[in-house]
């Protein structure tokens, strides 16, 4: 029988978790959706990642007025994805920071990708309808960009592609803590559908240089110590490198894509098959593996269209 279609079949409402990853530094989780940071400065709060409507920002909002009632002033979205960004207004930050390359991508592709999640995540939209139109950055910045609250150094890192053109992270340098967006998940299936398989190591090198004491990922559960921000860190890496080399020995063979999809999930269904998100993911992922293998450097657009004929050829 047919899969449904993404996560059109994932209704059932996820326990979130709000937890102390730092000195005045929180990792809003949710069981495997999309995750938000939380940094307390002297006198003001930076939100990371805003969720995918105004409704899933208010639970953010009531987390941290749970342990603050400093005002929200900054919001950074680390990527331009739909789930990440689409529910900013509801936290009337006056500053919203992206980098230079994410904006690109909203302009370029932020409607399609809008039209695409909707239909891949519709729990995820409930309440779509208080969203005010694709979400702008007021700044932004190349590289890298500091960021004070009070006395608090907050810094903003362009580390490299991995997950998209345009990706940051997040880094506290009091507490040597980080929020990585997407490029790093914990147990939960890394979506490459608009990702850099062959920069995604190489970014993963970098946040790893830093050492982080703690991380507060993309999705899955909050990384505090060492060992766990190790282990999901080689998680990640592994779960890029078992897409792309299967799909890319295929795709040098002059295999179809349909073959890439078998030899993709004979080397990751052993070991990630019980990732959030696993099955949702693997269609896009094998699909832009196959698409860079064979040289497309830049990941074709996502359409709500192109996204169903591609999941009735390969999950149908």
């Amino acid at each position: 029988m047919a899969k449904a279609f993404a996560s059109q079949g994932d209704t059932g409402e996820k326990e979130v978790s709000f937890t102390e990853v730092g000195a005045g530094l929180w990792a809003f989780t949710a069981e495997g959706d999309p995750n938000s940071g939380v940094i307390i400065g002297d006198d003001s709060v930076m939100i990371v990642e805003a969720q995918a409507t105004p409704r899933l920002a208010r639970k953010v909002i009531d987390a941290v007025r749970s342990v603050t009632d400093k005002p929200i002033t900054h919001l950074v979205l680390t990527h331009y994805h739909a789930v990440r960004v689409l529910g900013a207004a509801a936290y009337g930050a006056p500053q919203i920071v992206m980098s230079d390359a994410a904006r690109a991508m909203v302009a370029e592709r932020g409607q399609e990708d809008w039209d695409s999640e909707f239909d891949r995540f519709p729990r995820l939209f409930e309440g779509h309808e208080e969203i005010p139109g694709l979400t702008w950055p007021t700044t932004t910045f190349s590289g890298r960009m500091t960021v004070f609250l009070g006395r608090r150094r907050v810094d903003l890192l362009q580390l490299g592609r991995a997950h998209t053109a345009g990706d940051c992270v997040v880094h506290v340098p009091d507490q040597n803590v980080m929020f990585t967006g997407d490029i790093v998940e914990d147990r939960s299936a890394c979506y490459c559908g608009d990702g850099y398989f062959a920069d995604w190591p190489a970014t993963l090198a970098a946040i790893q240089a830093y050492a982080p004491d703690a991380i507060g990922p993309g999705r899955g559960g909050a990384l505090i110590g060492s060992h766990a921000v190790d282990s999901a860190i080689a998680s990640t890496a592994d779960f890029v490198a078992s897409t792309y080399r299967p799909a890319a020995r295929v795709a040098a063979a002059g295999g179809s894509l349909r073959d890439a999809w078998a030899a993709v999930r004979a080397a990751c269904d052993p070991k990630f098959a019980d990732f959030a998100i696993y099955e949702h993911c693997l269609p896009f992922n094998v699909a832009r593996a196959y698409d860079e293998a064979r040289g497309i450097a830049h990941p074709r657009i996502w359409t709500a269209a192109r996204d169903k004929a591609m999941w009735a050829a390969l999950q149908g």
